[in-house]
């Protein structure tokens, strides 16, 4: 029990403490000045201990009856006024106890002490999520799976009540506080060497801001995922240091960007997500015109990415939507006089356009409007902006050619930055590539090595992580290729599915690093795979034994080691 929780204790309860010691006093002083009578009739006066005992039973309303002798009439005549305050008394005792008890001050109390006790126990990484909901929530479900903690801090005693009712397991501390309070952060771990990052995905872009202030104030060392949706702001968040922002807007313009120009990288990024596998129908939209339904800032990213790639754009306001929205530069590209939808659409010449875009908050008016255009334009390729997981399997039905998820992209992306970086890593270095067919040939050569259903691993060269390795460097001098990890541990001239995708070496990064490249300490290997290729690298890369049987092609021993000097 803290301080503050223990003096709430004392004082709520010095006043029936004070009642319970001065009844008992005052019937212990009685029963000790009163005289009785012993059995052979002599004077008897109780001692200190038959005093107290007799007090205690009575005022339990346990009833023992008259010890150590039968009681005079003086006696009889004390112990029934007794009875009646002491009993009293712990009446009032108990009832102030009950109370105590149900005081929100205590509790609160309580369970941050709870909670400090339960962050100084975790012995491994852990993640601080600012706020329960169902983006947190998933992020946490991920997080569990890949083997690392979170920790929520949320002032909305129903959530916390729902978290606990997910059960989570690893069990997730939660913290009752505003996450307004710098403290809290402290509380939750901040400073702690096991803290792997804060994440702030609030609605609100300044409450986000203050907390990347806060945190990057009380550890400047602390990664962060901050959530944003102007573009001003995400290059403040990065001018602060603020590792991970994410924009779910510019993030669903960047995917519209590689649908258009390299639809296999779009592929690549959505199955390392985990939202798609390698064998999904690719969808390279087409150039031409598009047709934008609804504004607002989604629709103004959008905007940019389609004239950047040469498209015509024609925007439809919606009937509910306020044309102040749309900047007075752009107001030509609006159409705004149809009476209902469908003749805003006509109006906006949907027969000759190539595809249309509904972002509005509203997945029934997007749906509606998406629908209404293809039976105008039958061949018209439909891009939707989905609000509600719920209705995901209605827009499946609907067979929307592309459907994007703010809320999913969030989780996704949050996710692969913080629990696989160096899968996010890959991906970023990808984009940057200037031929648009890399990402094919990188697609098709994991699918023809490995198959459609392969698994991304990393490992580090160090002393705990890769001692085999570390030890053949260091120890033996020996030189070690990347090849070694591709090894079988069944036959060692056989290669098992395996492709390395990223090597990183101090403040370089190599994409897709040949086999015969020499590893050094500290590099940070990212591999493609399936099981057997991913357990058997792991192995060699730890066991002397795999590691010496991989290299050398034949089984360590002790006769080797004696006499031929290997290992």
């Amino acid at each position: 029990m803290n301080n503050s929780a223990l003096f709430i204790v004392l004082n709520r309860m010095r006043a029936p403490l004070m009642v319970l010691i001065i009844t008992y006093t005052i019937a212990l002083i009685g029963f000790l000045l009163i005289e009785g009578q012993d059995d052979h009739g002599n004077i008897y006066h109780m001692n200190i201990f038959d005093a107290f005992y007799v007090v205690t039973y009575t005022a339990t309303t346990i009833g023992f009856g008259e010890i150590p002798y039968e009681f005079t009439y003086g006696q009889r005549i004390w112990m029934s006024m007794m009875v009646y305050a002491t009993v009293m008394g712990w009446f009032y005792s108990l009832g102030s106890l009950v109370s105590l008890f149900q005081d929100k001050h205590l509790q609160a109390q309580l369970a941050e002490a709870r909670f400090r006790k339960q962050i100084k126990n975790i012995n491994q990484k852990f993640l601080i999520v600012l706020g329960y909901n169902y983006t947190t929530s998933e992020i946490i479900k991920k997080a569990n799976l890949e083997g690392v903690r979170t920790v929520v801090i949320e002032k909305d005693a129903n959530k916390i009540n729902e978290l606990y009712l997910e059960n989570f397991t690893p069990s997730v501390p939660c913290l009752m506080s505003d996450v307004h309070d710098p403290e809290a952060l402290v509380k939750a771990g901040l400073n702690s060497p096991n803290c792997k990052a804060v994440i702030s995905l609030f609605e609100d872009d300044n409450l986000n801001l203050q907390v990347a202030l806060n945190s990057k104030f009380l550890n400047k060392n602390v990664k962060l995922a901050i959530k944003t949706t102007t573009h001003s702001q995400s290059e403040d968040l990065k001018d602060l240091g603020v590792e991970v922002v994410e924009n779910p807007y510019e993030i669903i313009a960047q995917q519209i960007d590689l649908a258009l120009r390299s639809p296999h990288l779009l592929l690549l990024e959505n199955w390392i997500h985990g939202v798609s596998t390698l064998n999904e129908k690719i969808l390279k939209l087409p150039k031409g015109k598009y047709v934008v339904y609804g504004f607002g800032k989604l629709g103004r990213k959008i905007y940019e990415v389609l004239t950047r790639n040469g498209i015509e754009v024609v925007f439809i306001k919606p009937l509910i939507e306020d044309i102040s929205v749309v900047p007075k530069d752009m107001l030509h590209l609006v159409k705004t006089e149809g009476r209902d939808e469908k003749e805003l659409l006509i109006e906006s010449d949907i027969m000759n356009a190539n595809a249309i875009i509904a972002r509005t908050f509203s997945d029934t008016l997007n749906l509606s409007i998406l629908t209404s255009a293809r039976k105008l334009n039958p061949d018209i390729i439909t891009i939707s902006r989905e609000n509600e997981l719920a209705d995901l399997s209605v827009f499946r039905n609907a067979k929307i050619d592309m459907v994007f998820l703010p809320t999913k992209v969030l989780i996704d992306k949050t996710t692969t930055a913080l629990i696989s970086p160096y899968s996010h890593m890959f991906l970023e270095l990808m984009k940057n590539v200037e031929n648009p067919e890399y990402a094919q040939e990188v697609v098709e050569r994991i699918v023809n090595k490995i198959g459609l259903t392969p698994l991304t691993f990393g490992t580090i060269i160090n002393k705990d992580k890769s001692f085999a390795i570390w030890n053949s460097i260091v120890n033996k001098k020996r030189k070690v290729t990347l090849d070694v990890l591709r090894r079988s541990r069944k036959d060692w001239t056989k290669t098992n599915k395996i492709v390395p995708l990223l090597l990183i070496r101090d403040h370089r990064k190599f994409l897709l690093p040949d086999w015969d490249m020499e590893i050094q300490l500290g590099d940070k290997i990212l591999f493609v795979g399936d099981k057997e290729a991913k357990e058997d690298s792991r192995w060699i890369a730890k066991n002397i034994y795999e590691f010496f049987y991989v290299y050398f092609g034949k089984e360590k021993n002790l006769f080797n080691k004696i006499f031929k000097g290997n290992y």
